[in-house]
């Protein structure tokens, strides 16, 4: 009787404080091997790197709250025992990230899942930049949301990022190339009003209308759903 009674309780108590558990799954629709990563902000740190080869696919648990981002790393070796990545390094030296960023440029999935009223809120940003298309899709009648496009094969030659052989591997926002206010939304560009789209953050725009093209990007870019659902994340949709 008693074990019954502590279990009702759980029960009970998980529905009132809204404990929930998202699927996320990273799925690799490239045509070469990526090592996603996550940072988190907020909550349980899941999992914080790991490889997936072409057509591969695994799942994180995400007990809610929390609020964090997903990338992808590619261009990876391990040279003399220090795991790095041409793209997206987050400079460990190991697989996992072990709570460290991305360096940019690199395109970002960013989650705040069991938010304010029961929401979970999910965008993909180019505000650091670009280096892989990816694509999110819940798995209930909410927006998906996406980074379809290419922007390496468009990107100016004073955002590109090369690797050793030549080839465009990243495009950097102005923010990150040229670290001024009006391009970061700092100083006296540090508000809506005052901090608007430009020429190289319309270039990320046209190509990927629903991502974060900069800062105050917000009205086309987050997305919500109720918290409780899953989500499918696909690099080179």
């Amino acid at each position: 009787m008693g074990i019954k009674i502590l279990c009702s309780l759980a029960l009970a108590l998980c529905y009132v404080y809204g404990v929930h558990s998202a699927v996320i799954t990273i799925k690799n629709n490239c045509r070469f091997e990526i090592w996603p990563a996550t940072v988190t902000g907020k909550g349980a740190a899941p999992p914080t790197g790991f490889a997936l080869a072409p057509g591969a696919s695994t799942t994180v648990n995400i007990p809610a709250p929390w609020s964090g981002r997903f990338w992808a790393r590619f261009g990876c070796s391990n040279s003399g025992g220090r795991f790095s990545c041409q793209s997206g390094d987050c400079g460990s030296g190991q697989i996992s990230c072990n709570g460290a960023g991305g360096r940019p440029p690199a395109t970002l999935v960013e989650y705040t899942l069991g938010g304010d009223g029961n929401k979970d809120f999910y965008d993909v940003s180019l505000v650091d930049g670009f280096n892989i298309p990816v694509f999110v899709k819940p798995d209930r009648a909410c927006p998906s949301t996406s980074c379809p496009a290419d922007i390496n094969r468009n990107c100016p030659n004073q955002l590109a990022v090369r690797n050793p052989r030549g080839a465009i591997i990243g495009c950097k926002s102005a923010c990150v190339a040229f670290n001024q206010p009006q391009y970061c939304c700092t100083g006296s560009f540090g508000s809506p009003a005052t901090c608007k789209p430009t020429s190289y953050s319309q270039m990320f725009k046209r190509q990927c209308p629903q991502a974060y093209s900069y800062a105050y990007d917000d009205t086309s870019s987050t997305f919500t759903c109720p918290t409780g659902a899953n989500y499918l994340v696909t690099f080179c949709p």
